[in-house]
């Protein structure tokens, strides 16, 4: 029996900030969430940098490195995917993507269940 995965609601579109990231609390889980609004796009990553056990990844620095969109860690500077959380560094290492999505002005996410990517809007 799989546990139905449902929308929790994050916060609101204005909390979103173009080009930065911003924390979300999930349970015990901290989520990334990063608005791109050059190509109207949402992402969502775990929070926990694999590297050094900290949340820190909402803080880190948004960019692009050949055509994919990625997040810098804020301390040791690994590259992220924003797509599928794969390291650029060390690609066996993998932040978790949540599914992300606006319903209305309302931010939502859902748990990892499988690889998700981004959202348009």
């Amino acid at each position: 029996m799989t546990e139905q995965q449902t929308w929790i609601t994050v916060g609101q579109r204005s909390d979103l900030i173009d080009g930065a990231g911003v924390g979300a609390q999930v349970d015990s889980d901290q989520v990334a969430l990063f608005y791109l609004k050059k190509h109207n796009q949402l992402f969502a990553v775990g929070n926990l940098c694999p590297f050094n056990d900290l949340n820190i990844i909402a803080r880190g620095i948004i960019g692009d490195i050949k055509g994919e969109p990625v997040v810098a860690s804020p301390l040791h500077k690994e590259h992220f995917s924003l797509r599928d959380g794969h390291c650029l560094e060390q690609p066996e290492v993998r932040l978790p993507v949540w599914q992300v999505r606006l319903e209305g002005d309302v931010l939502q996410v859902m748990r990892p269940a499988t690889q998700a990517t981004s959202t348009s809007f």
